[in-house]
């Protein structure tokens, strides 16, 4: 009998584990002029898609308690790669505009997308200011992704001769 006290129990504990394991995070996803973004979509590290934004911009999704980074992209748009912080219940993100650039070399193009994206922090203080987030600061680390390295990586393979 004490031998299946203690399995029960330890199942027991196991499952709690478990079920304890996993977090829920609600957020609501704007474009540069502080409009809700419909049709965001949440992607994990692995770029499986966990959830879509709702005609508000807004979502809610459990994701495991170990997930620390998500991706957030639509079309048209930058996307955006986000480290959670332990803490973090409430995502508040700001999708800036994906550009063509002509005739500017890779490192300009950078230069100006690095710009644009050191604006974010005020941005989401004025977004705070007018009621459209409820935390004046992110609870997320934002990466700045440059794309200088995928342009060039294009740019030689199409400048290669193809094989014959």
């Amino acid at each position: 009998m004490p031998f299946q006290a203690f399995i029960l129990f330890s199942t027991f504990f196991w499952v709690a584990n478990v079920i304890g394991q996993t977090r829920t995070l609600i957020g609501k996803v704007v474009d540069q002029e502080l409009r809700p973004f419909h049709g965001a979509k949440v992607f994990n590290a692995d770029t499986s898609l966990l959830t879509t934004c709702d005609v508000n911009g807004n979502f809610s999704l459990t994701i495991s308690y170990n997930t620390k980074s998500l991706l957030i992209a639509s079309i048209g748009m930058e996307w955006k790669s986000l480290d959670l912080s332990d803490s973090c219940s409430n995502l508040e993100v700001i999708l800036l505009p994906s550009g063509t650039f002509d005739f500017m070399t890779t490192g300009k193009v950078d230069r100006l997308r690095k710009k644009e994206f050191d604006k974010l922090p005020s941005l989401h203080t004025s977004a705070f200011k007018k009621g459209v987030f409820k935390n004046d600061k992110p609870c997320y680390v934002d990466k700045f992704i440059p794309i200088k390295k995928r342009l060039k990586e294009i740019h030689k393979s199409r400048s290669q001769k193809p094989s014959t």
